[in-house]
This record gives C-alpha cells, sequence and structure tokens, in this order.
C-alpha cells in the first residue's frame, strides 16, 4: 500500500469543479516513471454542514459507500481512500476518464418519446416550460448502483452523478450524503420501483450481510457510527427477505436539481 499513488503520492491540485456543492478539487498523483495518476479530492474543510448529517463526516462517508460496493463485487463506485491532501485529511478517489460521445443513460427527452430501452420516471417542465420526461435506461450495470443506492440510504443520486467510463463500466459518484439511520433514498433511478430484484444481486447482498459482523464491519465502524453500521445490515436483510425494489415513500424521492 505504501507504494501506492492515491494513497501516499503527494497531490498537486490542476482544477475545481465549481459546479459541486462542497469544496471538489481535480488533482494529480505522481507516479516515478508513468504518467500522473488524476485524482479527486474533497477536503473536510470544504464540506458545507448540512442539517441532517454531522459535520465533517462525508468524506468518511464517501469511503465506507466505497467499501460497501467492494464487498458487494460490483465495482461501482471507484476506488476511494481517507488521506491528508494540500487542504488537510479529505477524499481522494480515482479519476474516471468518460466517453466524449457516450450514451446518456439518464437523460431528459419530450414527453411521449421515451427511447427503446429507458424507464419513465418523472415529468415536469424544463427551463423553457417544456414538458420533459426523466429517464433512465434498463441496463443492468445501472440496475446495481441502484441497489446499491438502497443499501446505503444514498440521498443523493442525480443523472449527472452516473459516469460512464472509457473502460466500458458504469461508474456513480458523490456519497458523502448517505448511510443515515434514517430513511433518506433519493435519486433518479426509480424505474424498477416494485419489480423483484434478480438473484445473483441478491446472492451478492448475502455476502455483503453476512460479511458485515466481521472485519468488513469493523472496518466501517471507523468511519460510520455503529448505529449506521447497524442500519446498513437492517436494509440488507430487509432486501433479502422481501426481494423487490422499493417505491417512493417520502415527499423529495428525486433530488432537485437532478443532473
Amino acid at each position: 500500500m505504501s507504494n501506492d499513488p492515491l494513497r501516499t503520492a503527494e497531490l498537486t491540485v490542476i482544477g475545481q469543479v465549481t459546479t459541486a456543492s462542497n469544496v471538489t478539487l481535480v488533482c494529480e498523483a505522481e507516479q516515478h516513471g508513468r504518467e500522473p495518476l488524476r485524482v479527486v479530492y474533497k477536503p473536510v474543510r470544504g464540506e458545507r454542514p448540512l442539517w441532517d448529517f454531522p459535520d465533517g463526516t462525508l468524506a468518511e462517508r464517501e469511503v465506507a459507500s466505497y467499501l460497501v460496493s467492494q464487498a458487494l463485487g460490483w465495482g461501482v463506485i471507484p476506488e476511494t481512500v481517507l488521506r491528508e491532501g494540500p487542504y488537510g485529511p479529505g477524499m481522494v478517489q480515482r479519476w474516471v476518464d468518460t466517453l466524449e460521445d457516450g450514451p446518456e443513460l439518464v437523460d431528459l427527452v419530450p414527453v411521449g418519446q421515451v427511447p427503446d430501452g429507458f424507464r419513465e420516471v418523472l415529468r415536469a417542465l424544463d427551463p423553457s416550460g417544456h414538458r420533459v420526461s426523466l429517464v433512465h435506461a434498463t441496463d443492468p450495470r445501472l440496475l446495481r448502483m441502484a441497489v446499491l443506492d438502497v443499501l446505503i440510504n444514498n440521498a443523493d443520486r442525480k443523472g449527472g452523478h452516473v459516469l460512464c467510463g472509457v473502460d466500458g463500466r458504469v461508474y456513480g459518484v458523490d456519497h458523502g450524503i448517505a448511510l443515515n439511520t434514517e430513511p433518506k433514498l433519493r435519486t433518479v433511478l426509480w424505474g424498477w420501483a416494485g419489480e423483484a430484484l434478480p438473484d445473483e444481486l441478491l446472492t451478492d447482498i448475502t455476502v455483503l450481510v453476512k460479511a458485515l459482523p466481521g472485519e468488513l464491519g469493523t472496518r466501517l465502524s471507523e468511519l460510520i457510527t455503529d448505529a449506521e453500521v447497524r442500519a446498513l445490515e437492517a436494509r440488507g436483510q430487509e432486501l433479502l427477505q422481501r426481494p423487490v425494489m422499493p417505491v417512493p415513500s417520502s415527499q423529495r424521492p428525486i433530488p432537485w436539481p437532478a443532473f
């Protein structure tokens, strides 16, 4: 691990994601004899206080969400670590190179023009007053992301947090407001609501639930509270006992803005 540039190399800030709610910096980590590794760095000191999440905990929640994704074997979240950076401790995550002309897995289309292979989630008015539908693809990679969001109780799955990598994989980013003990699920991926989960995903959830009392739970308890670890296990158990994707149960089931 000591030679892993994601964890140990000095970070050089080369830019900032100005649209992010919290300070989000693009950095390069030096690699001897190779091109620098590009990463995203979110310092704890740049986190915006939230009324429903303890201050200074978003970086840890990002790392905990990554550990859950890895325990499931899904690789939905890019490698994410907690470490020191130019502005103090924070979350550091591998940068995802995306396809410039790749498919839009989450999109807005005119009402009545939902493409084949997509599902409508919401109808609304765009800024110009036109009626549009929020849609997402029925891609199995996206379904894994939707199930992960249920497990980690993700409160902010926007369309812009879904990335199509040049490696052919679909990644989810921005998991700072997740893993709360209270129901917080807000997502644009409601297209499978009420549908049965595939057996292969239930097998992976079983592996996760069985791992939580052991080393995985110990690692998570260093990042989130014991109550939050227990809530994660309870959500996993609930999906196994009733293997159906949940339906919206709050007044704000979709994050806004949706992208």
